[in-house]
């Protein structure tokens, strides 16, 4: 059942459209912001919501990187491998990430504090490579640079 708060939160995003189906981003983003990621019953209960089917919802979730459709660590790093990121080194970063917290792409740390993922792109290419973590955007990352990156995420 979505929350009291969650149904609030939706009934505001509505107002900024002419329809339901219109807030279906939004809608996803509210719910995954107080549980973590968007479960099966999440994506049910927010189609509901909207009048939707679970099968469109779930295509608008799994289109945007933003959304996860499954559990996550308390911080999530994305490591650009764009064209740009790549001629700059992001390589080596990756491989500094997945050797200091010991996963590799796509997996969460096993105490649970941080999942790496790949992205295609951060808009960041003057400033390549680069990483986000939760809200916060680093660039000119270098291998030297992750561990104490990745210490204000502990």
């Amino acid at each position: 059942m979505l929350s009291d708060i969650e149904r609030r939160e939706l009934e505001d995003a509505l107002k900024h459209y002419s329809e339901k189906r219109a807030a279906a981003i939004d809608a996803l983003v509210i719910v995954q912001r107080r549980r973590g990621w968007i479960s099966d019953d999440s994506l049910f209960e927010i189609a509901q919501f909207l009048g939707m089917t679970a099968e469109d919802v779930d295509s608008i979730a799994t289109f945007y990187n933003l959304i996860f459709r499954k559990p996550v660590g308390r911080h999530v790093a994305f490591v650009c491998d764009s064209i740009s990121c790549w001629i700059k080194g992001c390589e080596q970063v990756r491989e500094q990430i997945k050797r200091i917290c010991e996963v590799d792409l796509g997996q969460t740390t096993s105490d649970g504090r941080l999942t790496v993922l790949p992205i295609a792109c951060l808009g960041q290419c003057e400033r390549a490579p680069a990483m986000l973590i939760d809200q916060d955007v680093y660039g000119d990352v270098t291998p030297e640079k992750v561990e104490r990156i990745l210490e204000r995420y502990r």
